[in-house]
């Protein structure tokens, strides 16, 4: 077995699951409570700056 081979094998398995987890722990960190204050700084972020005339 060549080394391309080795290597495709273990892209097409075990490196394909852990992106696949990565991907879901980083979209789901965003909802852990302790987020919460980040959360809402982050919905009010678009008016900080906004005038209120």
């Amino acid at each position: 077995m060549s080394l391309y081979d080795t290597l495709r094998h273990f892209a097409d398995s075990y490196a394909l699951t852990v992106i696949c987890a990565l991907y879901c722990a980083l979209c789901l960190w965003h909802f852990r409570p302790g987020a919460k204050d980040h959360r809402t700084a982050a919905k009010h972020a678009i008016f900080r700056d906004e005038d209120n005339d």
